[in-house]
């Protein structure tokens, strides 16, 4: 480990959140990481339970930006909260019955023979779900074999009633990778991971951000660092992805890490380069958490060390 690295664990290791402790004693630093109940005692981990109502869900709709059960499950998840945990898996419920319900369904749409869908919301549901310990729930089983019924051929998914078919949309498709990834190492389930594959080679044919073409970028807000990412593609979070699958040292991962590699402060920290996210109690956007619009991130510098870590050949993660 380098200084810069030191200098960034060892203000990891000071944070005042249990879980960003915990995650960098295990991801970073190889140590055991048996029980995860810790990570219940933050108060990131705490305002995203806050106003958990009787039927699992927080008083608005589960995809209610930022403050649904949908998103509030991903941070979650990403803070380490254990599998079986009550709450979450109450408002995983709520999640679920939703994107199985009869009017999301109802709402995709086949064009041209190719699904449009905001496969997205399928995909961290999915991941959610796997990781909480609810894959064999039937409607878990329902979410992952639609995403691989709607996958397209180039590996991808995509929204957009007017694409011609010849693209996925990365934003619509990291997530969906990633959801399936999750449930195949739940499940085993060796067509999930297929499908998870075909959208990695996607991203990395495409070296993470350029077009396949002339080689630009092919879109400049892909290179910008943020966290949380919620639907977004950026390059930090496809590297963490990536990362998890076991990729990141793909030689087609270099630009994007090289890039990753710039945007490190001399301190060994990364800050944002931007939010999609306004302060708990603004009147649009807001989080029910501060996770910090300026200055070094926790988040975005864990998962920073995490990816360089995955491409020097070590694990990046425990398993649940």
């Amino acid at each position: 480990m380098d200084e810069k690295a030191r200098l960034a664990v060892d203000w990891l290791l000071s944070s005042a959140e249990p879980a960003v402790r915990l995650l960098t004693r295990c991801d970073l630093l190889g140590d055991g990481c048996a029980d995860t109940g810790e990570a219940l005692e933050g108060a990131l981990v705490r305002g995203l339970l806050s106003g958990q109502r009787r039927d699992g869900g927080f008083g608005v709709t589960p995809y209610r930006k930022w403050s649904g059960a949908h998103w509030r499950l991903v941070s979650l998840i990403e803070l380490a909260i254990p599998a079986g945990e009550a709450r979450a898996m109450r408002a995983a419920g709520t999640v679920l019955d939703w994107l199985t319900g009869g009017s999301h369904r109802t709402s995709i749409v086949t064009v041209d023979g190719l699904a449009r869908v905001h496969a997205s919301q399928e995909g961290n549901a999915l991941a959610v779900c796997s990781r909480l310990g609810l894959a064999s729930d039937p409607r878990v089983q329902r979410l992952a074999e639609s995403l691989i019924g709607w996958q397209w051929p180039d590996g991808g998914w995509n929204c957009d009633r007017r694409a011609t078919g010849h693209r996925s949309s990365f934003h619509e498709s990291l997530i969906p990778a990633w959801g399936l990834f999750e449930y195949w190492r739940a499940t085993g389930e060796p067509v999930a991971r297929d499908a998870s594959f075909r959208t990695a080679e996607l991203l990395l044919a495409h070296n993470l951000f350029r077009s396949l073409r002339t080689g630009a970028v092919v879109q400049r807000q892909w290179l910008t660092l943020h966290y949380p990412p919620y639907w977004h593609y950026d390059i930090l979070h496809a590297l963490l992805v990536l990362s998890r699958m076991g990729l990141a040292g793909d030689a087609r991962c270099g630009d994007a890490i090289d890039v990753l590699e710039q945007r490190r402060g001399p301190d060994g920290r990364w800050q944002p380069g931007g939010c999609w996210w306004s302060p708990p109690g603004s009147r649009s956007g807001a989080e029910v958490v501060d996770w910090g619009r300026s200055g070094p991130s926790e988040m975005i510098t864990l998962n920073a060390l995490r990816i360089l870590r995955a491409q020097a050949g070590s694990p990046t993660e425990r398993v649940a």
